[in-house]
């Protein structure tokens, strides 16, 4: 067996968020949404929060965690 042999369908990656990118710390397929639960394919990844350590699935859910940012 090799690395592309083994079950990745519940590989979780882990992530180092900064301000614009990520950097990947344990590879792997997705993160999981802080607000949803719901999994995020890297690929799909778009927002995160350098200051909580967290992924977000979408705009909507930045906004219910980080009530500060609403104008």
């Amino acid at each position: 067996m090799n690395a592309h042999d083994r079950n990745l369908s519940s590989d979780l990656a882990i992530l180092h968020y900064g301000d614009g990118e990520f950097t990947v710390m344990r590879p792997g397929r997705h993160v999981i949404c802080a607000v949803t639960g719901h999994k995020i394919a890297l690929e799909a990844l778009r927002y995160w929060s350098p200051d909580l350590q967290e992924a977000y699935v979408g705009p909507a859910e930045v906004m219910s965690r980080r009530p500060d940012l609403k104008a």
